[in-house]
């Protein structure tokens, strides 16, 4: 199923509108070589999920993650509230609001509406939302001053991923597919394609990619972020093409990727993203490549560090390799199976990427 809904478009628009403000904002949070021990009187970190819960396996378990060693070392529990769907994020806004939260994390943009209106109607609470510019008017800048964006320019480690892929191809064909059509999950799918046309333009090879066409920045959707039937069915339309490493780009999609893998009998690698898909996830080890980094978890967990300080900054942070914000995972079980030259490859390779010498667009850079 292909979407392509103006919902998508609306959402680029609204983050490519930020890059500017976005750009010249904060570098990477620094944690905090000897956390407090005890809180600011009165703090309360909190938390509200996006619809995949927090034990999804992606972003918002890292989220919380983050939130609740960072609690932990400042003596005090985070409340955290999950979202079965988009009908709850405000009430659960809302909710948060009532118990006395002093700083409210947001896992997602899909909560970037309601982030926004709950920011403006208490602007004595703090704000930090996960993967969103929250700048729902387009008018380049934050819509409320009590918030916090954290976003990631994974552009960059998928560019590597996308090599990686490129390097251990045997059919020659690999692809990709999404949840939908966001700014947010399309940057994977781009970067891959480019990683691979890179390493096309470098090795003289010929790797094509599925379910993502560049010039056109469209592709392979589900419409939503469930692992359900359209998903499996959306993954077996690409391993129909013939593909041997597959990209899922939507938290727990990957889990009907995975099936329909398993399910076709051939040797198929995947690649996971936001976590390492090895550690967090064993069932689909096996066959886990590597995994497309956001450090979500580091990110979230420095932001309400300082927010128990008292010390709360909002200016955005933007993930990149330089800072450590996105990355690669290790190999794990597939190490003896890549090529002996290829780390060492992409070790150069994200040299480059980080001095600029190879640039890898995205919508944070544009």
């Amino acid at each position: 199923m292909k979407v392509t809904t103006k919902k998508a478009g609306i959402a680029g628009l609204a983050l490519l509108g930020s890059v500017a403000l976005l750009a010249g904002c904060a570098s990477a949070p620094e944690e905090s070589a000897a956390p407090t021990a005890e809180a600011i009187e009165g703090f309360q970190p909190c938390m509200v999920s996006d619809a995949g819960g927090f034990d999804d396996k992606s972003f918002n378990q890292l989220g919380f993650e983050g939130i609740t060693k960072a609690s932990e070392e400042l003596g005090v529990e985070a409340i955290t509230v999950e979202s079965k769907d988009e009908t709850e994020y405000a009430p659960n806004l809302a909710s948060l609001v009532d118990q006395g939260c002093t700083v409210i994390v947001t896992v997602g943009f899909a909560l970037s509406a309601a982030t926004v209106e709950s920011a403006t109607a208490n602007p004595d609470i703090e704000y930090v939302i996960i993967d969103d510019a929250a700048d729902n008017d387009f008018d380049g800048t934050v819509d409320a001053d009590n918030i916090k964006p954290i976003l990631f320019d994974t552009a960059q480690a998928a560019f590597l991923a996308g090599y990686a892929a490129a390097d251990f191809t045997e059919t020659g064909v690999v692809g990709t597919y999404g949840g939908m059509n966001f700014p947010t999950v399309s940057i994977f799918m781009d970067g891959f394609a480019q990683g691979v046309q890179f390493y096309d333009e470098a090795k003289g090879t010929d790797v094509k990619v599925v379910g993502w066409d560049t010039a056109k920045q469209d592709g392979s959707f589900t419409g939503g972020f469930e692992a359900n039937d359209q998903a499996r069915q959306t993954a077996q339309a690409l391993i129909d093409q013939n593909i041997d490493v597959l990209l899922p780009v939507g938290g727990p999609i990957y889990q009907s990727g995975a099936a329909a893998i398993r399910d076709s009998g051939r040797d198929i690698a995947m690649i996971g993203v936001d976590a390492d898909l090895t550690e967090t996830d064993p069932s689909v080890a096996d066959l886990i490549l590597t995994s497309i980094l956001k450090g979500i978890d580091v990110a979230t967990y420095d932001s309400v560090l300082a927010a128990g300080k008292g010390d709360f900054d909002p200016s955005a942070y933007i993930g990149t390799l330089e800072n450590e914000g996105v990355g690669i995972a290790p190999f794990h079980d597939f190490e003896s199976k890549v090529s002996d030259t290829l780390q060492g490859e992409l070790d150069d390779l994200q040299a480059q990427i980080i001095s600029g010498d190879v640039a890898v667009k995205s919508y944070l850079n544009q």
